[in-house]
C-alpha cells in the first residue's frame, strides 16, 4: 500500500509474524529507473520472506527494473494490476490494465525472462463494464500463458470512472464466489483471495477453496492479528505468542539504529500507533507517541517512555 508499508512497517510487522509474507509499497518504473532505487528497495534483511510490488505497463522498463533490484534479492515480483487511482491510470498502470490482457502477458513474460523469482500479478475481478466471468478467465488464461502462476485477486470490480481510490474499496460488492470459480476453472494455478478480510477468523473459509488470503489495510489499523497467525493459519503449534512489550523494547532498539542514520523517529512511530490495540494503555500510548515524535531531537527514548506510561495504565501495573 503507496505511503503505508514501507520498510519501517515491515519491520514492525515482521516481529508479529515470520512466516506472513510481506510486499513492498507499489514502486512505478519511473521512481526506479529515473529515482533513487535504494530508497524504494532498502530494506532490513529480517523483512523476509519479502515481495516487491512493482507499477507499469512498459514492458522493456518493468525488466529493467526487476534487473536493477536483483541485488536486494526479493523473494517474488509483483505487478499491480489493481490499483484504481487516478494518478495510476493516467499513468497507464494498475486496474486499467485488465482491459489490455495481451499487454499484460507481455509485461509478465518479460519480467520473468529478467529474474528466476516468481512473477505475480495482483488484479481486480473487472473494471467499468469490462465485468463478466468470461473475460476474468480470458485475463487469466493469457496471463498464465505468459508465466504466470500465482494470481492475487481483490474480489471487487474497480469502477474507474466515477468512483474515488477509497471508494473503490468500499462500494464495488465482494465477490469472493468469483475467486472461487477462477480457482475451480484453473486448479494448477495459484489464487489469492484479497479484501473484506478484517480477521483471522475469516481466513479459514476462504483457505478451504483457495490457496491464500491477503490481508491489506486491517494488518495495518490492526496489526495485531497477525500476531496468531503462524500458529492459526501456517500451524506452527510451537510458536509463541509475541509479546507486545517486548515488540515494543524492539522497535526502540531498530529506531535507534535508524535514527542514527538521519532518520526522524516519527517515520517509525507512525507505523506502531496501533500496537496496543483493544487493550488498556492503549491510549497513553498513541498520545505519548503522538505528542512527542514529531519534537526536534526525539530519539527511540520515546518508544521506551510510551511503553512505560502504556504499562503503568494497566488495571494490573503494580
Amino acid at each position: 500500500m503507496m505511503d503505508w508499508t514501507d520498510r519501517h512497517d515491515r519491520f514492525f510487522l515482521r516481529l508479529l509474524s515470520r512466516r506472513t509474507l510481506l510486499y513492498t509499497e507499489m514502486v512505478t518504473t519511473g521512481a526506479l529507473l529515473f529515482g533513487d532505487p535504494a530508497r524504494h528497495l532498502d530494506h532490513h534483511p529480517a523483512e523476509h520472506p519479502l515481495a516487491l510490488q512493482l507499477g507499469g505497463s512498459d514492458p522493456e522498463a518493468l525488466a529493467a527494473c526487476v534487473r536493477l533490484a536483483a541485488p536486494w534479492a526479493f523473494d517474488e515480483i509483483n505487478l499491480n494490476v489493481g490499483c484504481p487511482s487516478d494518478r495510476v491510470s493516467s499513468g497507464r498502470f494498475g486496474a486499467c490494465l485488465m482491459a489490455e490482457p495481451d499487454l499484460v502477458a507481455e509485461c509478465v513474460a518479460a519480467m520473468a525472462e529478467a529474474t528466476d523469482r516468481p512473477v505475480t500479478v495482483k488484479h481486480r475481478l473487472g473494471i467499468d463494464d469490462l465485468d463478466s466471468d468470461d473475460l476474468l478467465h480470458r485475463f487469466v488464461a493469457r496471463v498464465a500463458d505468459a508465466g504466470c502462476r500465482v494470481f492475487i485477486v481483490h474480489a471487487r470490480k474497480a469502477w474507474l470512472n466515477g468512483l474515488s481510490p477509497k471508494e473503490n474499496r468500499e462500494i464495488p460488492p465482494l465477490q469472493p464466489e468469483r475467486v472461487r470459480r477462477l480457482k475451480a476453472a484453473f486448479p494448477h494455478l495459484t489464487f489469492v483471495h484479497n479484501g473484506g478480510v478484517r480477521s483471522l477468523d475469516a481466513v479459514g473459509p476462504l483457505l478451504a477453496d483457495l490457496d491464500g488470503v491477503m490481508i491489506g489495510r486491517a494488518a495495518y489499523e490492526t496489526p495485531w492479528i497477525l500476531a496468531e497467525a503462524d500458529r492459526a493459519v501456517f500451524g506452527d503449534a510451537g510458536t509463541s505468542m509475541p509479546d507486545r512489550a517486548a515488540v515494543a523494547q524492539a522497535m526502540a532498539a531498530y529506531a535507534a539504529e535508524v535514527v542514527a542514520r538521519g532518520v526522524p523517529v516519527q517515520a517509525i512511530t507512525r507505523h506502531i500507533l496501533p500496537l496496543f490495540h483493544g487493550v488498556p494503555g492503549a491510549r497513553a500510548w498513541r498520545r505519548h507517541l503522538s505528542e512527542h515524535a514529531h519534537r526536534p531531537g526525539a530519539g527511540p527514548e520515546v518508544i521506551l517512555d510510551a511503553l512505560a506510561l502504556c504499562t503503568r495504565a494497566r488495571p494490573d501495573a503494580a
